[in-house]
């Protein structure tokens, strides 16, 4: 496969990701502030805004406020943090690649990314939780779409490395929100919900559950696809299965190959056999690592699959 086309995909199951997550969250902190009038919402905005690593709107210059949030968080289409943003993104890259999609992923991405206008115009109308609700929901079926209609060749496995890596990387900033020691950070159960997990929760933990079990269940249980654990496994698989095999001669990209594989792995095996109920205590430093290693893993990914061949230069003789 061409280096371009796998970065292409790489960054398609990213930006897809992205633009899922992010509407997930702001849907839950929308929620929030209706649920909970006397919020101060300048400080519960720029606290989303610490999560999602954006940086908010100077203090002194214009109000930090919901419809700030919405404005460049959900509907700057130049913004690839944001809902519209990174469904944009995720666009482009798939326009390059339609001949490795299937039709009925790029007919989605496609479709959706012309709807998405008329869906914010209706959102001005009837609030914002129909515009993020419909981007889950195509976020869902482009996923479902891909899974169910491409074969689980190195283009899949490059699109499904994109969307676990980004996975980790926003459940982690997530849960960096209780690390804020704000008292306007999110309840656990705000956390759950814009994670996807509060009904898998309960089932697993039951109600009477305490409060930092969620924390647990979503870095450490092995059996839901969004839990951090769950999404490094998938990361991991898929880039043992892009390694190149150890026999023949060896290429440098096949000297390299492990490192990222090695990155992953390494995160993943350390939550295994972290100590789950010293895991709260530990929580700052272990998300701290887990966005790190996504950094890291990133660049290495870059490094060994999206090399691009120097340019032909032609020189000229002397006189």
């Amino acid at each position: 496969m061409l280096s371009r086309i796998a970065e292409s995909l790489f960054w398609l199951g990213r930006y897809v990701e992205r633009a899922d997550d992010t509407a997930r969250v702001l849907d839950a902190f929308m929620h929030r502030l209706l649920d909970e009038p006397g919020t101060d919402e300048e400080a519960a905005c720029r606290t989303l805004f610490a999560i999602l690593g954006v940086t908010p709107p100077p203090a002194d210059s214009e109000p930090c406020d919901a419809q700030s949030v919405l404005d460049l968080l959900g509907f700057d289409a130049a913004n690839p943090s944001s809902v519209a943003g990174a469904w944009r993104s995720a666009h482009d890259n798939a326009r390059g690649v339609r001949e490795v999609i299937s039709t009925e992923t790029w007919e989605c991405l496609n479709a959706t990314h012309h709807a998405l206008p008329a869906q914010r115009r209706a959102a001005g109308r009837v609030g914002p939780h129909a515009y993020l609700r419909y981007v889950r929901e195509r976020a869902a079926l482009f996923s479902g779409l891909a899974d169910s209609t491409m074969s689980r060749d190195d283009g899949w496995l490059f699109l499904t490395l994109g969307r676990s890596l980004e996975r980790v990387d926003m459940t982690a900033r997530l849960l960096s929100v209780k690390v804020l020691a704000s008292r306007y950070a999110p309840e656990w159960a705000t956390l759950l919900r814009a994670a996807g997990a509060d009904e898998p929760y309960r089932r697993t933990e039951g109600w009477d559950s305490d409060p930092e079990s969620a924390a647990r269940f979503l870095m450490l249980e092995e059996n839901f696809p969004r839990s951090i654990v769950y999404s490094l496994s998938t990361a991991e698989y898929c880039l043992g299965q892009l390694a190149p095999p150890s026999p023949g001669p060896r290429s440098r990209v096949q000297v390299l190959a492990p490192t990222a594989r090695r990155v992953v792995g390494r995160m993943r095996t350390m939550l295994e056999y972290l100590d789950a109920g010293a895991l709260v205590t530990q929580l700052p430093a272990v998300l701290k690592d887990l966005q790190d290693a996504c950094l890291v893993a990133s660049k290495q990914i870059a490094d060994e699959y999206f090399q691009y061949s120097a340019p032909v230069v032609w020189l000229h003789g002397k006189d």
